[in-house]
């Protein structure tokens, strides 16, 4: 019952506005921690991870598995916010795109 509820309420027109969103975060950051340092690897291994949670995204949408794709979604968009907040990438200050400042 509950996964028939929120069926209904993941639209097309809302995954279009995350896909949008994520994808503009994913284009927008600049790594910038020096090369070969533990914080690069670290900017690497979550930039990793928010590019295959969209990727998986994607995947679930392409099989209308709108639910896992939302949640797929939000797991990529909270790696980006992660590594944002933490410095790991340069966001040029965007509070938009990304929970910084």
């Amino acid at each position: 019952m509950v996964h028939k509820i929120l069926q209904n309420m993941i639209t097309d027109e809302k995954l279009d506005k995350y896909f949008d969103v994520t994808g503009r975060a994913l284009k927008k950051l600049k790594l910038c921690c020096p090369e070969k340092t533990h914080l690069d690897k670290m900017a690497k291994d979550y930039l990793l991870m928010a590019e295959s949670y969209f990727s998986d995204a994607q995947h679930f949408r392409d099989n209308l598995d709108y639910i896992n794709a939302f949640a797929s979604l939000n797991y990529a968009h909270g790696w980006l916010d992660a590594g944002a907040r933490i410095g790991l990438w340069d966001v040029g200050h965007d509070s938009v795109l990304f929970t910084v400042d």
